[in-house]
This record gives C-alpha cells, structure tokens and sequence, in this order.
C-alpha cells in the first residue's frame, strides 16, 4: 500500500514516515520544508518539496496515486496563531481543504488527520474524552476544528473516509521548540546549557504528555481498519509544569532554577485526556511512560 504523508520531513510526520517503510509501505512525502527538516527524510521515502496551499497540489496525488492521505502539515504554535491567526488559516484550513480536494478528485480511500486536544479548550470534566464540548480559546484550536468539520462533511457527500486523531502534548526526538510541547526541547537545551529556562504562569498548569513513537503507532493503527470517527491520543496521566521541569534536571543531573514569567494568552490550564476509545476499537495504547520517554528525548538533545 502506498501513502503520502503530508508534513512527512517534520517532527511527527518523519516518525509516522519511519515506522510505515518499518512495515512495509511504500511512502511519499510532501513538505515545503518551513517548520521540517530534510534530515528528518527517510532514505526510502520519496520526496516532494511543495506548500499544501498550491494549486498544482492535485499534480502529485496525480503522480503518485496513494491510497491513504496522512494530514500532519500545519502551523502548531498556539501563540503563533494568537499573533498571526490568517496565516494559521492559511494553512490550517485552506491548505487542509486543498489536501481534501485533491484527495476527492483522485479518490483517495482514506485520511487520516492529526487534529490537537487544543479544540477542547476550557475542560468542564477529566479526563476529556471524544464527546467533551469544544470551548477553544485559541485561533489554532479553532483552525482544527474547522477542518474536522470539513473532514465529516467530505464523508458525507463525497464518501471520502477518515480518521480523526485529537494529539495531546506530543514531545520527542526531533521536536523544535515551538508549539505546545515545545516546552520540553526548550528546557532541555536551556539545562544542557546551564542555563535557566522560562515557565509561563506559576508552573501548577498540567499537561498530558504523549511520546512521539506512541503517535506514529496510532497512525499505523489507523491506516489497518475500516473505521471512521475521532479518537484522542493520550497517555491519560496529567503533569504539572514545574513537575516536568524537574523531571528533565534531574535526568540531567543538573541543578538550575527556572525563571517565572506572566502567563501566555490561550494558554490552558489543565489538560488529561482519555484514551478509552481508541484503545476499545483500535487496540491502541502508549507503551512509553513520561520518563522513559524524556530518557529517549534527552539522550537525542545530548547528542546534537
């Protein structure tokens, strides 16, 4: 089977790139390279250097005719997308549309889209799970929920299926630091450096952090059914800012103070999200713990 992955040279998408030809399939990649990295690029795979805005888009699934779409090109700082929220739905929206469209007149059985637990916004119950409102307070949360709209409307009048997969905090090798996880490369180079990072608030704000090899292996999971629908990835376990922190010193074995700063706009407060779903009908669940994975996480940053 062959599939594109669409931010395939970028954080999340070059781990879902990887684990794919690890089993077998035959990938294609389409990045403009502005948040990815061409090192990032699995040998194997087949690259295009291209925008998911452009018109010509339609050429490549043209060319390469897949079978399954996997959507990870984005913008992903939420404080990006207070800033700039055009440029966010830009790309966010209207390059996601342009992704469905080409998908549409190439008849692409299947996408599967990396849609953020940012569209929940303000909990009113933990964990979240798949039925919670959606209270965003940030343009980027409001961009993904935007093309999860599209995503069921394209169901239902072009029969285009989907799986829809709601990201906690992702974090891992590869990570800028940039976005909402982005926390965890910034403290991590800012403490090999001996130098002391900032928390945004007072630190006691939580996070449900998930590790990037456990996101790529709901993609393949995805991709191995019939089903439709939305189903977060999570690890169900909530940590605190000021906890995380002093989870990454002390795998450093370093001792540094953080520096507060006024809490970010659009930022949340608390987030624990529940994998109940998937893990019921897909068989998914995260194999890393928080320490195993910033183990892994460490050990890449030590060495670059």
């Amino acid at each position: 089977m062959k599939v594109l992955v669409t931010g395939g040279a970028g954080f999340i998408g070059s781990h879902i790139v990887d684990l794919l030809i690890k089993n077998n399939y035959e990938v294609c990649i389409i990045d403009d390279l502005s948040h990815g990295n061409i090192d990032n690029i699995n040998s194997k795979a087949k690259f295009y250097k291209y925008n998911i805005k452009s018109s010509n888009l339609i050429n490549i699934f043209k060319i390469e005719k897949p079978e399954v779409i996997i959507h990870e090109a984005a913008k992903i700082s939420v404080s990006d997308s207070i800033k700039y929220p055009i440029k966010d739905a830009e790309t966010n929206i209207i390059g996601t549309l342009n992704v469905l469209e080409a998908a549409r007149k190439t008849n692409i059985k299947k996408i599967i889209y990396s849609s953020s637990s940012a569209v929940f916004g303000k909990a009113e119950y933990f964990p979240i799970d798949e039925n919670h409102p959606l209270n965003t307070i940030s343009n980027y949360g409001v961009s993904k929920q935007a093309s999860e709209n599209y995503l069921k409307v394209y169901k239902e009048l072009y029969g285009l299926n989907y799986i829809i997969l709601r990201y906690s905090n992702v974090y891992g090798p590869r990570q800028k630091s940039s976005g909402e996880s982005g926390v965890i490369p910034i403290f991590c180079m800012k403490i090999l450096k001996d130098k002391s990072p900032f928390i945004y608030g007072d630190g006691n704000q939580t996070r449900d952090f998930i590790y990037v090899k456990d996101v790529a292996r709901a993609n393949l999971l995805s991709i191995q059914n019939n089903l439709s629908g939305i189903f977060n990835v999570s690890s169900n376990k909530s940590i605190s800012i000021n906890q995380l922190f002093k989870y990454i010193s002390s795998i450093l074995n370093k001792n540094i103070s953080p520096i507060y700063k006024r809490k970010i706009n659009g930022d949340i407060e608390n987030s624990l999200i529940s994998y109940k779903k998937i893990f019921n009908e897909l068989g998914w669940k995260p194999k890393y713990t928080i320490l195993e994975g910033l183990k892994e996480t460490i050990e890449f940053y030590k060495k670059r």
